[in-house]
């Protein structure tokens, strides 16, 4: 090893209201976009996931 760091990634965290909508019937689930600068950007963490999922 040469004592060097790989180099960190940056992200951007961002809140942002989803609207769930089930029948006639919305609920809007606050959750925080993570982006990456890699192609699956942006994504949930997996706690909103659910959150998302229970609603």
């Amino acid at each position: 090893m040469d004592g060097r760091f790989a180099e960190k990634e940056m992200m951007n965290n961002r809140h942002f209201t989803k609207l769930v909508h089930e029948g006639k019937y919305v609920a809007e689930v606050d959750v925080e976009l993570i982006g990456t600068d890699d192609g699956w950007s942006p994504y949930l963490s997996l706690e909103d996931a659910y959150k998302l999922d229970d609603v």
